[in-house]
């Protein structure tokens, strides 16, 4: 077994070197009908006369590429700029389109080869590796060792790990004028589900897929013999793979707009964005469907299943960022901050970006009923904004790239606002609680390190109180480590949910607040 595993880290690592070396192979070579090709009609005059020093020029490296094109391009925009030409100031990011429209590289010729080659074989590595784990062992966490692990506790390992999938977000998000090979390598996989080439967003979404599905398998492995955590391994993978990846690409083949029907404002903060209210509007019945089911899933379906399952029923089971947490970031779970000083972080930030999106949105919707009579153009600048800060940085950059260092659920504890809304609910109008037996405890700590919401499940187990926190996402995973039994997720009557449990000191009683 032990061979098997060595094999299958080879062939992950060789997989992970093919991926990211490709970016850097290949000629680029731009003509005239690759930028028509690639612009907007009204653009397509002056990007022709801007880009023509570059015609015909053969170049061996995608950075002498863009960097050819960004100044000749750059140095268009600030001649109109200087000449307060502004209506004719070209705000249109072509760099991805052009460059990919240039690129020369076998990877045109054999993209399923590259393919297989780089993430085909990064994905039977890791299912090699994954297979053989656990096996023979009781069922249960043990003392694992974790952190005696590079990986697992901020060592070399992690860190390097951390900075890899940083630079990758980074790169996705703003520069993906530097992955045309990666994305062309995929391109066939799109036509066959969209008809449409592939972006940055469809690679982006295959790997985040294969993430959950081959590491949803390790979940399978290491809570074996625990149904709950099968079921929701299950679930997540599924909601993945059909309603955030599968679905959505075909909806575009059949001419409706890209839309997932599991995703809810505020996290999906573009919802009432106007380019996807008009889409939906104009799309007929799907589209009017897909409308009204946003709207009901934020105004009933939120408090409703919240109010009888907790927010784990969303959190833990059904979103894209927390199935990606709970598979890919399982390992980094124990890196959570379980201080004071995080929560009261956490308290914050969460909410405060609520607020953020809930204002945002009321702007948004009022602009767009005033016929942009109330900011103008100036909407766009917003929301520009808040895809920078929240949707990009915080919960691409920082959300995933952090899990070796921060663990795996930095997002949804200090950023996701639709995590915001469902703790409100949670904590003051719900059925959902973990119940404690402090007689059954032996303070052994395991619920407290695998918290990945970093909340202090010992302090409430010893004192047999119920944890009702906002925060707690309902993995279930603290109970599953337990030894003893001692924690249960529970959904019952809201009588007695809340039971402050005293500290007995001496003949006096001190109440506890959770």
């Amino acid at each position: 077994m032990k061979k098997i595993q060595l094999l299958g880290l080879g062939l992950f690592i060789l997989g992970l070197l093919v991926f990211s070396t490709l970016p850097f192979i290949g000629d680029y070579r731009l003509e005239a009908d690759i930028v028509s090709a690639s612009v907007k009609t009204e653009h397509e005059e002056a990007m022709l006369r801007t880009l023509r020093p570059m015609y015909g020029e053969v170049y061996n490296s995608n950075f002498r590429f863009i960097a050819d094109f960004n100044t000749l391009f750059e140095e268009y925009n600030e001649d109109l700029k200087r000449r307060d030409a502004w209506d004719d100031v070209i705000w249109d990011d072509y760099a991805f389109s052009i460059t990919k429209g240039a690129t020369q590289t076998g990877v045109i010729s054999r993209p399923l080869l590259f393919f297989s080659i780089s993430i085909g074989l990064a994905v039977l590595g890791g299912l090699l590796y994954i297979f053989p784990l656990y096996k023979g062992e009781p069922e249960g966490i043990k003392n694992d060792g974790i952190y005696f692990s590079s990986m697992k506790s901020r060592g070399l390992l992690g860190i390097i790990t951390g900075t890899y999938l940083i630079l990758f977000f980074v790169i996705l998000y703003w520069f993906p004028e530097y992955m045309t090979n990666l994305v062309i390598m995929v391109d066939p996989l799109s036509k066959a589900l969209s008809g449409a080439e592939a972006s940055q967003w469809f690679l982006y979404g295959l790997i985040y897929t294969l993430a959950i599905l081959v590491m949803g398998v390790r979940m399978f492995r290491k809570y074996k013999g625990n149904a709950y955590q099968t079921i929701r391994t299950v679930s997540v993978m599924f909601f993945q793979l059909a309603f955030a990846f599968l679905i959505p690409e075909i909806l575009i083949l059949l001419n409706k707009p890209w839309h997932d029907f599991k995703n809810i404002w505020p996290l999906d903060y573009s919802f009432f964005y106007d380019y996807r209210i008009e889409g939906m509007i104009s799309s007929g019945a799907l589209g009017m469907f897909m409308l009204v089911w946003g709207i009901i899933l934020i105004v009933l379906g939120v408090p409703l299943l919240t109010y009888f399952y907790g927010k784990r029923w969303y959190c833990s089971w059904v979103c894209g960022c927390g199935g990606l947490a709970e598979t890919l970031g399982d390992p980094y779970r124990q890196l959570s901050d379980k201080s004071l000083k995080a929560w009261k972080i956490e308290r914050y930030m969460v909410h405060g970006v609520l607020v953020f999106a809930v204002l945002m949105t009321a702007v948004t919707l009022v602009n767009y009923f005033m016929e942009f009579g109330l900011l103008g153009q100036a909407t766009d600048q917003l929301h520009s904004i808040y895809g920078f800060a929240i949707g990009s940085a915080f919960a691409g950059v920082i959300g995933t790239g952090f899990y070796p260092l921060m663990g795996n659920r930095v997002w949804c504890r200090f950023g996701c606002p639709l995590a915001a809304y469902l703790g409100i609910v949670q904590r003051f109008k719900s059925r959902f609680r973990i119940t404690t037996n402090g007689g059954q405890c032996i303070s052994c700590g395991n619920c407290s390190t695998y918290c990945e919401m970093g909340i202090d499940v010992r302090w409430y187990a010893q004192r047999g109180q119920n944890i009702v926190r906002a925060s707690c996402v309902g993995c279930g995973v603290c109970s599953a480590v337990c030894p003893r039994g001692v924690l249960k997720l529970e959904n019952a009557g809201e009588a007695g949910r809340i039971n402050d449990m005293p500290i007995i000191i001496g003949n006096k009683s001190i109440s506890v607040k959770s």
